[in-house]
């Protein structure tokens, strides 16, 4: 591929991934710290681009310099999304997460399309106990954090911080259209979580056990709702002055493993969570357009029950409520 049409092709990218009331020539000047002319004669193709000046907007806008020059190198790049104690906060991962999901909000058209082995992470924030419980897990068997290694739960032990960053990044969510595709075993893993604290002494008392499996109850309540209305709101919210925006597939084909799709007008970009909290993502169009018909293909061999299959909604519902409900029963 001559330069220019590497260059051309680059920089139609970029233009892909901004918002529309982002200019092309005022992010390029930034990135570059180039004047507005000489940004200008790049995007035209007058000036060539530098390596250097290549490889830095590419850093920036995550994009694979090999795809760029049309390198079949036959590896994909992924970036990295690990929080780290001393470098990278559980609140800085909430706060980057929520500016992820607003800036895909911004674009005109837009989808998530998320396949789930567990509850989505957005799922866990609409009531307190169960964000104070899933923040004091994370932090003590997953991050590990000096702070939680003696510790035992209590409902405070999640900040006001914590918990309003936690619901701000649901409802960014909520803006967003998305189809989700569940299993039934999806819930297994938070029962697991409850129970393996439960049998390993962390809580203080019976009755926050309770409380915890009555907001996980209180939470497939809420989302049983969504999926009847098809939209995403928070408790307390009118679902009559939302769009429908949520699609909910029931799938007894495979046990997904959390890929998470973003679409953003001709950009689609895949996460792949791993390590419970940590993902990777690429927009690398040679992974990306795969996984995306393979989504779709999935999606057809599953059931839609937002807003019909009724039978089928209260069947998948049942399934859920009833393992929360046993679980109850043997505290």
């Amino acid at each position: 591929m001559p330069f220019y049409q590497s260059q051309e092709f680059l920089f139609q990218r970029i233009k892909e991934l901004l918002p529309l009331n982002v200019s092309l020539v005022d992010a390029v000047a930034e990135i570059l710290h180039i004047s507005g002319d000489s940004s200008y004669r790049r995007i035209r193709g007058e000036t060539p681009l530098v390596l250097d000046e290549a490889r830095e907007l590419c850093q920036h806008y995550k994009l694979s310099l090999d795809q760029i020059l049309n390198v079949q190198s036959g590896a994909t790049l992924f970036q990295n999304v690990r929080i780290n104690i001393k470098n990278y906060s559980y609140e800085k991962y909430l706060a980057d997460l929520i500016k992820q999901v607003q800036y895909a909000g911004g674009f005109i058209h837009k989808e998530i399309i998320y396949l789930t082995k567990d509850m989505p992470l957005f799922h866990n924030f609409y009531y307190k106990p169960l964000i104070a419980f899933r923040y004091f897990f994370w932090m003590k068997s997953i991050i590990q954090h000096p702070d939680f290694i003696t510790r035992h739960f209590d409902m405070s032990c999640v900040s006001p911080e914590i918990e309003s960053l936690s619901q701000e990044l649901t409802k960014a969510y909520n803006n967003v259209p998305s189809s989700e595709i569940w299993n039934t075993e999806s819930i297994n893993s938070a029962i697991s979580q409850i129970e393996f604290y439960k049998d390993s002494g962390y809580f203080s008392s019976t009755a926050d056990i309770k409380t915890i499996y009555e907001s996980l109850e209180q939470t497939f309540d809420h989302l049983r709702n969504e999926v009847d209305y098809g939209c995403k709101f928070m408790p307390g919210e009118n679902p009559e002055t939302r769009k429908s925006n949520y699609k909910f597939y029931f799938n007894r084909v495979v046990l997904g493993d959390n890929t998470i799709m973003v679409v953003t007008d001709r950009v689609k970009t895949v996460f792949l969570n791993y390590d419970v909290l940590n993902y990777m993502f690429t927009r690398d169009e040679a992974f990306c357009d795969p996984c995306y018909n393979d989504l779709q293909n999935l999606m057809k061999r599953s059931t839609i029950i937002s807003q019909t299959s009724e039978k089928q909604r209260n069947l998948f519902f049942g399934i859920m409520l009833a393992k929360i409900s046993d679980r109850k029963k043997h505290l």
